[in-house]
């Protein structure tokens, strides 16, 4: 009918209601449960810095959970662990299965030190049986883990993955870049999966729009050759191997 308004497909209307004012904590004990949190916090640093600081040059590897132990990810993994086990490297992992699975699985197999953390989720991440019982930490607080990840590797080395893993990706260039960590080595395995992400990277934000310097991108690199991955961070440091802040 004229002047009544229609509804529109897949809308419902609804009756116009006044915002309601935010409930307010009435006896402050929200804001101590904060507080208390501090505590929390700081205890999942001070393990992760107990456990480390045993722990000689080590090397972070990334993937993607869902690799199966058939695929192809899952043996470069392996095989990256192994060489890097072998080159007296840690092998730090976030702890769960597929890529981590693989790469802890590599680092043991020849006696090399096999690290996870791992992290708490809503789906309850178990960690690998790879990790070795002393070098499992496990962590709340995904920040509080990316923190151990980045000051105790010498470098990344990023298989195919999803999210997680261009989140850890993401973190370490932009520390490097803005000088919030010393620069290390952060290492692109697959260049079929990778590949288009970094020629965007170069062309886009470099070439095109200087949104980045050419020094932004001397850090980062596309192998696809594990033994040459190795090669690549024993070459990075001539002066020996340091702790990034």
């Amino acid at each position: 009918m004229a002047g009544q308004k229609q509804n529109k497909p897949g809308w419902v209307n609804k009756p116009v209601t006044s915002p309601q004012p935010p409930v307010q904590p009435t006896d402050g004990s929200e804001f101590m449960a904060d507080g208390w949190r501090v505590f929390k916090i700081m205890a999942e640093f001070v393990n992760g810095f107990e456990t480390m600081s045993r722990i000689g040059p080590a090397v972070s590897v990334f993937g993607s959970t869902r690799v199966r132990e058939s695929d192809p990810e899952y043996r470069l993994a392996e095989t990256m662990g192994r060489l890097l086990a072998e080159a007296g490297f840690a092998v730090i992992t976030g702890g769960g299965p597929g890529v981590m699975e693989a790469a802890n699985k590599g680092a043991q197999s020849v006696g090399g030190e096999s690290i996870g953390f791992n992290i708490k989720l809503p789906n309850q991440q178990d960690p690998n049986r790879y990790i070795d019982h002393d070098k499992l930490v496990t962590f709340q607080y995904f920040f509080v883990r990316k923190v151990m990840f980045l000051k105790y590797s010498q470098s990344f080395i990023v298989l195919p993955g999803g999210f997680g893993t261009l989140d850890e990706f993401t973190e370490a260039i932009n520390l490097i870049e803005t000088r919030k960590s010393q620069k290390f080595p952060v290492i692109m395995m697959d260049s079929e999966y990778w590949g288009d992400l970094y020629r965007w990277l170069r062309k886009r934000t470099l070439e095109e729009k200087h949104f980045i310097s050419e020094s932004d991108l001397d850090f980062i690199y596309l192998e696809d050759d594990p033994q040459k991955v190795i090669e690549i961070i024993q070459g990075y440091y001539p002066e020996g191997y340091s702790v990034n802040f």
